[in-house]
């Protein structure tokens, strides 16, 4: 691990890393805040998931590092994608390729050396992430948004042993039949549609994964929300499978991190509550 930068904020320390990534076969950048409270004692650990387009720094406009220093808890950002000349990419598509990994390991050629950002967020990061930071991996929660939120549902559908928490801005709850994420999952994991169910949200469910509660916020004005995201989707999956989802429909809000910015704190206390100390 590589320091590119360092700054104070709140009493804590703002950071960006890269590392060599084995899985991704590239290097990767994410950034950790650590709160005040890291001096003396580890602390339970947030991951947060960005969405389309995006890299590790887009959190720089979520408004959560005064909160966070607050309430104690270690922020992880990963990037959103896999990164270098080598890598291949769309550069034309925004949906594909460089930052849009949706956070699956795909299987298809030449995709399937590179884009394996759910092993990478899953597996490599935290390993990483333990050994280096004051961190309480006993105590992990997970967050996103858009194209984020997807990846965190889904990887804490699949992983409930191990996070005490999930939330989500505007998450891609259907990936599978959303426009914008259907050709994605059929380059990264190819034309069987059978496989894609191990990265879509309402289909683990329907297929017997169970996270205790999930709390999701989606703007009514997102120009996303019918075709994209599907929220209701996710409600009656939900509903059907007996989990717990708490999901505000913010009137008049967008896709943007002015929504997100808006909500940030409530999901920051939802989690510390489910994090304890």
């Amino acid at each position: 691990m590589k320091t590119i930068s360092t700054d104070n904020s709140h009493g804590g320390t703002q950071g960006v890393y890269v590392n060599r990534s084995d899985v991704c076969d590239c290097d990767m950048t994410f950034a950790v805040f650590l709160p005040p409270q890291a001096k003396g004692r580890k602390l339970p650990v947030l991951w947060y998931l960005s969405g389309l387009t995006c890299t590790h720094a887009v959190m720089d406009k979520g408004e959560y590092r005064r909160l966070a220093a607050e309430l104690g808890i270690v922020i992880v950002c990963p990037d959103t994608s896999p990164r270098g000349d080598a890598v291949p990419d769309e550069p034309d598509n925004w949906q594909f390729g460089k930052g849009a990994g949706f956070y699956v390991d795909a299987t298809e050629p030449p995709f399937a050396q590179n884009y394996r950002m759910y092993s990478y967020v899953v597996d490599e990061l935290p390993k990483l992430i333990a050994a280096e930071f004051p961190v309480d991996m006993t105590r992990q929660g997970i967050f996103g948004h858009s194209m984020g939120g997807h990846g965190a549902i889904t990887i804490a559908l699949k992983n409930p042993e191990r996070f005490s928490s999930c939330s989500a801005f505007a998450p891609i709850s259907h990936p599978s039949v959303s426009g914008w994420s259907k050709p994605a999952f059929q380059k990264y994991l190819g034309s069987d549609e059978t496989r894609w169910r191990a990265y879509d949200a309402c289909s683990l469910i329907e297929d017997g994964h169970r996270f205790p509660e999930f709390l999701v916020d989606q703007g009514t004005a997102d120009s996303f929300l019918e075709d994209g995201l599907r929220p209701e989707e996710l409600r009656q999956a939900c509903e059907t499978a007996g989990i717990s989802l708490r999901l505000r429909m913010q009137e008049g809000y967008g896709h943007s991190y002015f929504f997100i910015s808006t909500f940030m704190e409530d999901h920051l206390r939802w989690h510390a509550r489910r994090l304890g100390d």
